[in-house]
């Protein structure tokens, strides 16, 4: 059994992978069981060793089970959820989601252009689902003074939220995981992908407030509403909002400073999250951080460590080059496409975390010799959170949007969504094309 397993490692790993996508897929069972479940079988067939030692004939290091877990994620996750829950406790994000309104003076599409640009700043700086759930109470009250449908402000913020959050390192988990693989800081990611996602969500929101345009109208009595909101009892916690808000600029700040202090963004994000649990019941704090997503990741990375110790990753990165013919144009255009393809048909998290190794070792082979990273993590990084927005299961701040607009009466179906999200899908990865090969390529 033993030498059976040793001999197809690569197909039983493949197996398991390849399994649990289809049920991560299909929804079935709840996705951080099926990752679990899936490390279990990995450590109980040994596809993957539990202590790390020297392979004597080899010469080589064998990697223990423990070092495929990518902890500098599991952290900076944990600390960020921590975070920005206890921010949003004060009140802090909905005073400035209504701040922003009372500025576009009740304008309706002004408002739709506001709550888009704030969703996708946000989103750079906290995850979509928090992003995504601050917002929705404030445009369910906006949609219902104005009295119009409020499905296109909400298709509208959850597409701004995948754009933003592809700008930063913390903004989405596809980056988290790019960032810790390839040794990219929160300013590598700013440095590099701002200017490009300006542009997509410029492009992308005016097409929607095209698109959405006989929706948007307003009486004067109305607009004169919305420009007076009272705004004043928003805020229902003042020391906690200084104090949170200070830690999360603090928190930042150390984000922007990591290539001159060389101190993790995790660490700065755990030291952030701990300072404010000093004033919080943290029983309660801790109830509220996704714990079904930190253990979809640990359990995800054993899967992925076992298919990669036993060479699944490198036969795959060997059948890229085969099939690009060894170039790098091809190969960042492939990897831009077909990420921004599948992640709007599976879980971007999962794929990223399959990709990530794949390029590490593929990026060997295409040399690289201008300016900057490697482009094919920057394909990757803009393929596999821009095409978020393709579906509405495409990203979990899409199906929390869909889950809540329904249960409030408006429904928003598969197609309705794909039919805005395709569009601004491919107007993203054409744009993002344009720019690996301006930047890059040429």
């Amino acid at each position: 059994m033993e030498n059976f397993i040793t001999t197809h490692g690569m197909l039983i790993s493949g197996a398991i992978l390849l399994i649990a996508y289809v049920f991560i897929a299909t929804e079935k069972i709840q996705k951080s069981v099926v990752a679990l479940v899936g490390a279990a079988l990995t450590l109980l067939l040994g596809l993957l060793p539990f202590h790390g030692h020297v392979d004597t004939e080899a010469g080589t290091y064998i990697k223990s089970v423990f070092e495929y877990v990518e902890f500098e994620v599991i952290f900076l996750l944990i600390g960020m959820m921590i975070l920005v829950h206890i921010a949003s406790r004060s009140g802090v994000f909905k005073w400035m989601a209504l701040q922003i309104l009372k500025a576009t003076k009740g304008h309706p599409k002004m408002v739709l252009f506001a709550l888009a640009a704030f969703t996708a700043v946000a989103s750079a700086f906290l995850d979509n689902v928090t992003t995504v759930v601050l917002i929705m109470p404030v445009t369910f009250v906006i949609a219902k003074e104005f009295d119009v449908d409020p499905v296109p402000f909400l298709i509208t913020e959850v597409l701004a939220s995948n754009i933003g959050g592809t700008a930063t390192l913390i903004g989405d988990p596809p980056n988290i995981i790019i960032g810790a693989r390839a040794g990219l800081s929160f300013m590598d990611f700013v440095s590099e992908l701002t200017l490009i996602i300006t542009i997509i969500f410029l492009v992308s929101v005016g097409v929607l407030v095209f698109l959405f345009r006989k929706g948007l109208k307003a009486t004067p009595e109305k607009m004169a509403y919305i420009a007076n909101l009272d705004n004043s009892k928003t805020i229902t916690n003042k020391p906690l909002m200084i104090r949170s808000m200070i830690t999360l600029a603090l928190v930042i700040l150390g984000f922007v400073t990591h290539d001159l202090t060389g101190i993790p963004a995790y660490v700065f994000a755990v030291a952030g999250a701990s300072f404010l649990l000093l004033f919080e019941e943290p029983k309660e704090i801790y109830q509220d951080v996704e714990w079904l997503t930190i253990f979809f990741f640990v359990g995800l990375f054993i899967i992925i460590g076992g298919f990669e110790a036993n060479g699944g990753i490198s036969f795959l990165a060997d059948k890229l080059i085969e099939l690009t013919q060894g170039s790098l144009n091809a190969a960042t255009m492939f990897i831009l496409w077909g990420s921004g393809i599948l992640s709007g048909i599976i879980d971007n998290i999962p794929y990223t975390a399959t990709m990530a190794p794949l390029i590490e070792q593929v990026q060997h082979t295409l040399p690289y010799t201008g300016e900057g990273h490697h482009p094919l993590w920057w394909a990757l990084s803009l393929g596999a959170c821009l095409g978020g927005n393709l579906t509405i299961i495409g990203a979990a701040a899409n199906v929390i949007v869909s889950e809540t607009a329904t249960s409030k009466g408006f429904p928003i179906s598969f197609m309705r969504f794909m039919k805005y999200g395709a569009l601004i899908t491919f107007i993203s990865l054409t744009l993002s094309s344009i720019y690996l090969f301006v930047r890059y390529l040429h």
